[in-house]
């Protein structure tokens, strides 16, 4: 008999955002990059290259948080009798929309929790992200009123809900096999950065103890940035806002202790200053994750819980990642990639056309 999830309450999941608030900054200190103290695309970004999906040598590490997310949501859902395995339809709608989300995320150069955690550091630029991030999911919503709708959910194999946390367990099994070497860009089969963001990582324990820590804490409390906005958006609901907005009250504070709170638009870390394409590129992920039904960080603990659909929107964002780096899409500090804008073009058109073309009339 399954007690009270005290992690669900209101008060539970400020909880929640605060301990995410503060050990976010605190990786950031042990050695993760600048405002980017977890970050769900840019360290799925980070596995694409390390698997060699794409070849840009700054950004290529199995990072171990990613890893945590999902078994330790999974630990979660089995411990409290939630690990369902099940599936949907459309999987390849669902890929694409991975696909397009993360190519959004890395025209701003981040997804929905570094976009807040920037913010709390002093990267003004992340508010021209924050807008388009609400903007992209206000269209979502308008979406889901008109009857979208990407079809039932129904019980499958417990083989398929187990597919992405056995990669994830697979991808660290790999990383003990084939540890970094000193000065070495590639170690067995698998790619680590010599220098840029892919090089700066906290101790690769702590990292995976977070990691598996917040896939329990998110398990329990439904933690989630997009359905943050989308509830307050649809009905007014502000209980996953509360958590929200205490993960970015609770980073501001940390970084301020730390001493890493610097304020400003120029030179801040992984973050350029073309604020039109900052509003645009999450504003085409935040429509993504809207028509997907959640954030990166949630896709992942509702892969961990068994969610197949969930699976193939993450292995959508991995896959992307390699598209955006390998065809140039792709943000630098110098600005968007040389087609970084027709991809932002290209993926509304595409989001918007699934939008449309994929609404259901209440019965």
């Amino acid at each position: 008999m399954q007690g009270k999830n005290i992690f669900a309450t209101r008060w539970g999941i400020i909880g929640v955002g605060a301990l995410i608030g503060i050990l976010a900054p605190v990786l950031q200190k042990l050695g993760n990059p600048g405002n980017m103290g977890i970050c769900v695309a840019c360290f799925e970004r980070d596995i694409a290259g390390a698997v060699g999906l794409h070849r840009a040598g700054v950004v290529q590490y199995v990072r171990p948080e990613i890893i945590g997310f999902v078994l330790g949501a999974m630990a979660a859902a089995y411990l409290f009798k939630e690990f369902r395995p099940r599936v949907g339809s459309a999987p390849i709608v669902r890929f694409v929309l991975g696909a397009f989300a993360m190519i959004g995320a890395l025209v701003f150069l981040g997804c929905p929790w570094r976009a807040v955690l920037r913010l709390a550091g002093g990267d003004g630029n992340a508010i021209a992200g924050l807008l388009g991030l609400t903007f992209g999911i206000w269209i979502g919503t308008l979406f889901l009123k008109k009857g979208y709708n990407l079809g039932r959910t129904q019980t499958t194999h417990t083989t398929v809900g187990w597919m992405l946390p056995l990669l994830m367990a697979g991808l660290f099994v790999l990383m003990l096999i084939f540890p970094q070497v000193e000065g070495q860009a590639q170690s067995g089969i698998l790619f680590y950065s010599l220098k840029g963001p892919g090089a700066m990582h906290a101790p690769l324990f702590v990292s995976l103890v977070v990691g598996l820590g917040i896939g329990v804490l998110a398990q329990r409390s439904r933690f989630c940035t997009m359905g943050a906005i989308r509830d307050t958006v649809l009905f007014g609901q502000t209980h996953l806002l509360s958590g929200f907005i205490s993960l970015t009250v609770a980073a501001f504070l940390t970084n301020l202790l730390l001493g890493q709170f610097n304020p400003g638009f120029a030179g801040e870390p992984v973050a350029h200053t073309m604020q039109v394409w900052n509003f645009a590129g999450m504003a085409l992920a935040g429509l993504a994750f809207a028509l997907a039904g959640g954030c990166p960080g949630r896709q992942l603990f509702l892969s961990g819980e068994g969610d197949g659909d969930a699976a193939v929107f993450v292995m959508g964002m991995i896959v992307g990642a390699g598209f955006a780096h390998n065809f140039g899409l792709a943000s630098s500090p110098k600005g968007v990639g040389p087609h970084g804008i027709a991809a932002v073009i290209v993926g509304f058109a595409v989001c918007l056309f699934i939008g449309f073309t994929m609404r259901r009339k209440a019965v």
